[in-house]
């Protein structure tokens, strides 16, 4: 390769802005050989969209350098949109909402080819064993399609390696709300009837198990208890009780008599002032009656 093309930068440069606005041009990064006599330099660019994005310049030639072409490229640290996956790759369990329709494939590996040409398939007696075993539908559940549905269900929190399940005492195959899947799957699965477990209506393994089985029957027998503990550290014994009893009594006498006593001087008192009052009365009475002599003798 010519040595002249991996020292081109300048005329790469000026290749580029040509084309480019000398705003959104940086400064070289690198140079690599894209084939013979053809090689690639690299410049950033400053377009605020397109951080860590880089302009490349291919240029080539022997003696006279040409242009090949100018594209803008993500660099290694360049925002770049997730990878592209197809839609039927991106769905996972329980995305399919209310109003969605998702079609299989006509080769799906999950599916094979059912039995419908049968007569009197639908028959009132045929009917039950004709679908039990896939007759009447195009297309039933493939070895791959179990498999999965397997490892799925065994996997979930309706199986085995569940918290609930660990700390279960009986499993449950021997329950008897589990009402077994039939065909090949029911070896494995079940649906749980009961309905005040987590698992009611849904598909459980043997193995799993929860505090709800059937046979875990509540044990009705007495338990001794111990004896009642009170604590009567603040409370008095019937001797105290009877001493302050007394004592409450005895001062209640002594304020009695104190009321008492007080009542009695009071009437004394009232006695003595009734008595004062009459010698009053009486004295004052003989003063008129001297007044009236008195007055009687001046006059003859």
């Amino acid at each position: 390769m010519s040595v002249n093309l991996m020292k081109a930068k300048d005329l790469a440069k000026d290749f580029l802005l040509s084309e480019i606005e000398v705003d959104r041009v940086g400064n070289y990064l690198e140079s690599k050989t894209e084939a013979e006599n053809t090689a690639t330099h690299f410049f950033a660019t400053l377009d605020k969209g397109y951080r860590g994005w880089m302009w490349a310049v291919t240029v080539s030639g022997t003696e006279n350098i040409s242009l090949s072409e100018i594209v803008l490229i993500p660099g290694p640290e360049a925002l770049l949109a997730p990878k592209w996956i197809p839609w039927q790759e991106r769905l996972q369990s329980g995305d399919l909402g209310v109003g969605d329709v998702l079609p299989t494939a006509a080769d799906d590996a999950r599916l094979v080819a059912g039995f419908t040409q049968v007569d009197g398939l639908f028959d009132e007696t045929s009917t039950p064993f004709g679908w039990e075993v896939g007759l009447g539908r195009k297309r039933v559940l493939s070895e791959i399609g179990r498999e999965q549905a397997i490892n799925r269900w065994h996997g979930s929190t309706h199986g085995p390696d569940t918290p609930m399940a660990e700390l279960a005492t009986d499993k449950c195959q021997s329950c008897g709300f589990f009402v077994p899947l039939s065909g090949v799957l029911g070896r494995m699965f079940g649906v749980c009837a009961n309905s005040y477990a987590q698992d009611d209506g849904k598909v459980v393994s043997l193995d799993h198990g929860c505090g709800g089985h059937s046979e875990v029957v509540s044990d009705t027998k007495s338990v001794l208890l111990g004896t009642t503990v009170i604590d009567d550290s603040g409370f008095l014994v019937p001797e105290e009780i009877d001493d302050d009893l007394r004592e409450e009594q005895e001062l209640e006498d002594a304020d009695l008599k104190e009321v008492d006593e007080f009542a009695h001087d009071g009437v004394e008192v009232e006695e003595d002032d009734d008595e004062a009052s009459a010698e009053l009365a009486e004295e004052a009475h003989r003063l008129e009656i001297l007044d009236e002599v008195l007055n009687n003798n001046e006059e003859n």
